[in-house]
């Protein structure tokens, strides 16, 4: 799981990076967007999920 967390926190770094770059208000307003798919990704990959019976 480590790795997905780690590739969505890679593509947001590089999303932050166009941001800060994106010629049009359409483009932030896509760029904004995905950040906060990523950011839903993570905050529910990072909650505690139910204990599994072992």
């Amino acid at each position: 799981m480590s790795t997905v967390i780690e590739n969505l926190l890679a593509r947001k770094q590089k999303l932050v990076e166009q941001l800060e770059k994106a010629p049009s208000v359409e483009d932030r307003d896509k760029i904004e967007h995905q950040l906060e798919q990523i950011n839903t990704a993570l905050d529910f990959l990072d909650r505690p999920g139910p204990k599994s019976a072992e």
